[in-house]
């Protein structure tokens, strides 16, 4: 954390001028000089001033900075501290009360267990209460995605934490059907290894087995996890204390990594009903939410020139440039091999349709839903044509007003294939 961000984060500098303790103020923007960019440093001198000034009005502030900081130090011992005061100030925080949680827990005591099964109770009730995005969401597919990833992270998250502790504390059942809950929320080498441990020391071996099976089968199949080979070397020992030998541990393997690949595949096609263009690389498998929320399968315009348009209704040249695109797509009205799109960047989509409606503007749009960021579009205005078998033939950064229709109807007309000076036939639009 440099000391600029610092100075930023924590309002000094130039906002000093406006605090109503001078004196607190230069003492904070000296012990942070003498800090620099040294976490450790940083911690004492956040400390140090906390004690010379006990009453701070930036107090808040500078616990949640010592926390951060302590979190990136993995400084257990400030992480609880520090976390449960701003627990105490914002006891919903649901990252707070996660980095608290495991904290206590790595402290391995049952008093310390309590306080962090406590803690992973709550983490659990606020995910619970909040809202839940459906597959049309106001913020689009992607949003709506990212969200649900999230929320089934922090949800397997509190369910782990919650496992561990109640193993911990001697409830081993509980800590059992924890550690496959979150297993199931959201598969993962940690929940099960959590289930593996405590299936083992509940005497079921057979079974803990099977989770360090698919502890191993995720960690070829999703990541590269240094303890796998500490996962394989376990099984082994384990399948041999059960069967007495190796016989069967490879099948046993297999079918973890079939079983995996089959829940993996399935959480896939599950995140793809809110964002069809999960993981999608090539463009033209891309699919389009409308404004009104239908959706385009860019693929089936294969087989046609396409044309799409990025803008947004901030972009003052994009205005300028709407009756230009409209000329040539008059050029081209009766084209049946030639489709416009328009394609809308905002990022708060509710103001769009009355934008729309003000301008009298009456194609369809859709929404970008991520291609932007695949084709690279830096700045908009811009024009892309995509050529009948999907590929890229033309790109137009921005436009010049007096030449913007002769160079678009050019380009169209060489990505029809029609000969140099060819006279325009007509456009389909969506």
């Amino acid at each position: 954390m440099t000391r600029l961000l610092l100075a930023l984060t924590l309002g000094i500098g130039m906002a000093a001028a406006q605090s109503a303790n001078q004196s607190e103020d230069e003492s904070l923007r000296q012990a942070l000089g003498e800090a620099g960019n040294s976490p450790v440093e940083f911690t004492r001198a956040l400390e140090s001033h906390l004690e010379k000034f006990p009453n701070s009005a930036r107090k808040p502030e500078l616990e949640k900075a010592l926390l951060k900081t302590a979190v990136d130090l993995r400084d257990d011992a400030r992480i609880i501290k520090y976390g449960e005061r701003v627990l105490a100030r914002d006891p919903d925080n649901t990252a707070v009360l996660g980095n608290v949680s495991t904290a206590l827990l790595h402290k391995d005591d049952k008093t310390s267990a309590q306080q962090a099964l406590e803690y992973a109770r709550h983490f659990e009730k606020v995910l619970a209460s909040e809202p839940k995005h459906g597959a049309i969401n106001p913020e689009g597919p992607r949003q709506a995605a990212k969200h649900k990833e999230e929320v089934d992270r922090n949800k397997a998250s509190a369910l782990l934490l919650q496992a561990r502790a109640e193993g911990l504390l001697g409830n081993t059942g509980d800590a059992v059907d924890l550690a496959k809950s979150s297993y199931t929320v959201f598969p993962s080498v940690e929940a099960a290894r959590e289930a593996s441990r405590w299936l083992a020391e509940s005497g079921k071996n057979s079974e803990a087995i099977e989770y360090l099976a698919d502890a191993f089968a995720i960690s070829g199949l999703k990541t590269a996890d240094p303890d796998a080979a500490v996962d394989r070397d376990l099984i082994e020992k384990v399948y041999r204390k059960v069967h007495g030998s190796e016989v069967g541990l490879g099948d046993l393997i297999l079918k973890a990594y079939d079983n995996t690949a089959a829940l993996l595949a399935a959480r896939r096609a599950e995140i793809s009903e809110l964002d069809p263009n999960t993981q999608i690389k090539d463009p033209m498998h891309f699919t389009l939410t409308g404004l009104n929320g239908d959706r385009l399968p860019l693929s089936s315009l294969l087989g046609k020139v396409v044309v799409l348009d990025f803008w947004a209704t901030w972009c003052g040249p994009c205005r300028v440039q709407h009756p230009l695109y409209e000329a040539v797509k008059q050029r081209f009205k009766d084209a049946d091999d030639l489709v416009f799109l328009s394609i809308d960047t905002d990022e708060d989509r509710s103001v769009v349709k009355p934008y729309v409606e003000s301008q009298h503007w009456t194609q369809r749009i859709y929404f970008d839903d991520g291609l932007q960021y695949l084709l690279k579009v830096a700045s908009i205005p811009t024009t892309i044509v995509f050529g009948k078998k999907g590929e890229v033939v033309s790109r137009m950064n921005g436009f010049l007003p007096d030449r913007f229709v002769d160079m678009l109807s050019e380009r169209i007309e060489e990505a029809l294939g029609r000969p140099a000076g060819a006279k325009p036939s007509g456009a389909s639009g969506h």
